[in-house]
C-alpha cells in the first residue's frame, strides 16, 4: 500500500472554491502516484480562514466561530474527493463546535465507499487551553476500513504512549499523526513521539505536517517540521526507522508499506516491543524504589 503524508504549505486562499481546487489538485497528484491514503495536517481548516475579513482572520475565537458555516462544504468537498479519486483522506483536522459552544479538535477519515470516521484531539497544549474555546475528546478509536484497522492520534496525542497502545490492542497497524508545529523543538517532539509510537507498538507511523509561514494568521503564523512515515527499526526495515520523508519543497511524502513486514518483525525481529509490553506492568514494578 502506498502511503502519502502531506507537507501543506499554508496559502491564504481568496474562496472555498479556490481552497478546494488547491486540496483536489494536490489529492489527484497523491492517487496518480498510486497512493491508497492521503493524510493532510492538524488545523488545515484554519487556513480557510484567510477567506475572511481582515478582523476575523487576526482572531482566532472569531475564526473559529465564522469556520462553522463551511463545515458542510468541508465535508461533501473531501467525501467527494474520496470518492472520485478512490483514496482513502485523513481531511487534517476542523475545529468543530459542540452543543456546549465549545470545539473539539477533530480529524476525518473519508473513505471511497462514502463512510467516515473520526477522532478527537484528546490532550490540549497549552495554546489551546489559553484560547479558551477548545476541549479535549473523550474517546480513543480505531477505524474498520477496506485497507485493515488504521488509528489518529492528533499532533500533541502522539506525545503520549498510550493512547497508541489501546488502538494498537484494538487491531490498528497504521497510525495517523496529523500535526501542526510553530518552532523546532515541537515539530521535534512530535517526530520523536511518532518513531517512538511505532518502535513500541510495531507498527507504521504517518506524520503530516504545515509548512512555511501565514502572518495573517495567529495559529498558522509560523510552521515547522517534515513529512514523514516510520516503522520500528528492525529487520527488513530502515534502520533509523524512516521509510520516507518530504523534500523541503515537497506536498508528499510517499513511502510503500507492506503489513506483512511488520507480521515478520513481530515474530522474527531483533526485539519483540510490541509482545514485550506487558513486561513493565509487573505489580512489583509499580513504583519505583528509592535506596
Amino acid at each position: 500500500m502506498r502511503i502519502a503524508a502531506a507537507q501543506w504549505r499554508i496559502e491564504k486562499p481568496v474562496s472555498f472554491a479556490d481552497w478546494r481546487e488547491r486540496l483536489r489538485a494536490a489529492l489527484a497528484e497523491a492517487r496518480a502516484a498510486g497512493a491508497a491514503v492521503a493524510v493532510l495536517p492538524e488545523y488545515l481548516a484554519l487556513e480557510l480562514a484567510g477567506i475572511f475579513p481582515p478582523a476575523v482572520q487576526a482572531d482566532l475565537v472569531a475564526s473559529l466561530a465564522a469556520l462553522q458555516d463551511l463545515h458542510a462544504d468541508w465535508q461533501r468537498t473531501f467525501a467527494g474527493c474520496a470518492r472520485e479519486f478512490d483514496l482513502h483522506v485523513l481531511a487534517g483536522t476542523f475545529p468543530l463546535r459542540q452543543a456546549d459552544g465549545r470545539h473539539r479538535n477533530r480529524a476525518e477519515l473519508y473513505a471511497p465507499d462514502g463512510r467516515r470516521w473520526f477522532q478527537d484531539k484528546l490532550t490540549l497544549t497549552g495554546f489551546e487551553r489559553a484560547v479558551g474555546v477548545i476541549e479535549p475528546g473523550d474517546t480513543v478509536q480505531v477505524f474498520d476500513t477496506a485497507l485493515g484497522r488504521l488509528a489518529v492520534n492528533v499532533c500533541y496525542d502522539s506525545e503520549f504512549p498510550l493512547y497508541a497502545r489501546r488502538q494498537y490492542e484494538a487491531g490498528a497497524r497504521l497510525l495517523l499523526v496529523p500535526s501542526c508545529t510553530d518552532t523546532a523543538a515541537g515539530a521535534t517532539r512530535v517526530r520523536v513521539g511518532c518513531r517512538a509510537r511505532a518502535l513500541e507498538n510495531q507498527i507504521h507511523v504517518v506524520q503530516s505536517v504545515t509548512a512555511g509561514e501565514a502572518l495573517w494568521s495567529p495559529a498558522l503564523d509560523t510552521n515547522t517540521g517534515v513529512a514523514a512515515v516510520f516503522a520500528p527499526s528492525d529487520r527488513g526495515l530502515p534502520d533509523d526507522g524512516v521509510i520516507a520523508q518530504a523534500a523541503p519543497d515537497a506536498v508528499w511524502a510517499y513511502a510503500d508499506v507492506e503489513a506483512s513486514a511488520l507480521e515478520r518483525v513481530r515474530r522474527d525481529g531483533q526485539v519483540a516491543n510490541a509482545a514485550d509490553w506487558d513486561a513493565q506492568l509487573r505489580p512489583h514494578l509499580s513504583a519505583a524504589v528509592v535506596r
